[in-house]
């Protein structure tokens, strides 16, 4: 499957009736592990991706180290669709992000409003909004349906603002009209808070959830009740599976 089917693949995904829900993986083994489940697609998070490497999230990474992860996930599982969490784009311009991390594989990525590597300053939302354009110009310019899923911290930094919800709707409908064509507002604290969000953003919506005790709004048939289009656990697959690996080991210390 060549790099643009797999990117119409992945937008098709969400444009299902049906929650996609993308596993977060963080190199070659566990992409198989999952593809072997039986996903449709994955997804690649910053956190546990640089957790693998040794390195910390919060672009403590350069692009080259986390391309290369990238790179080494999508080879290893070359006919499903990938999306990567790209934080926030690493210093480089839109153009460039595209072009390398098609390169490399991936036919989606995150991008959020915290720029760690300045102070974790956060984006306007005129100078997000920008940055998401430009990623679907480029994409657009190569021939290829990259999904461009834009997050909002807004929550994370709700001390910022005195209704973080109505902050998160406006920083999004702008990128909604920049070209994202997935939205994420990460740490949506309760299921009243994400019914405003899903009625206010007409794309799909992306929720975070742990696999095993579910999102802040609830279950996944609790999301798919309320049209939640997209799922991804963020660093909390990889956070939940180091208790099984430590009792597996333990009797033989």
């Amino acid at each position: 499957m060549d790099i643009a089917t797999r990117a119409t693949t992945l937008l098709e995904l969400h444009h299902t009736g049906t929650t996609l829900v993308l596993p977060n993986v963080w190199d070659a083994w566990s992409a198989r592990a999952v593809a072997d489940a039986g996903f449709a697609a994955l997804s690649i998070g910053s956190h546990p991706l640089a957790d693998s490497r040794g390195q910390g999230d919060n672009e403590d990474m350069t692009l080259d180290d986390a391309l290369d992860g990238v790179r080494r996930i999508c080879s290893a599982v070359p006919d499903v669709p990938v999306t990567a969490d790209m934080e926030a784009g690493y210093g480089a311009d839109p153009a460039e992000l595209v072009e390398r991390l098609l390169e490399a594989g991936a036919v989606g990525l995150n991008i959020e409003d915290t720029v760690h590597s300045e102070g974790g300053r956060l984006r306007s939302v005129a100078e997000h909004a920008e940055y998401i354009g430009g990623l679907r110009q480029a994409s657009d310019a190569a021939g290829v349906d990259l999904v461009v899923n834009a997050r909002t911290d807004a929550f994370i930094k709700k001390d910022l603002f005195e209704d973080p919800v109505a902050e998160a709707i406006t920083r999004l409908l702008a990128c909604e009209e920049a070209g994202a064509r997935c939205t994420y507002p990460v740490g949506a604290p309760d299921a009243e808070s994400l019914q405003r969000l899903l009625d206010a953003l007409s794309g799909p919506v992306n929720v975070i959830a742990n696999p095993r005790k579910g999102s802040a709004a609830g279950s996944l048939e609790d999301l798919q009740s309320m049209g939640v289009h997209r799922v991804t656990f963020g660093p909390l697959l990889q956070k939940e599976l180091a208790p099984d690996l430590a009792a597996l080991v333990a009797p033989w210390k």
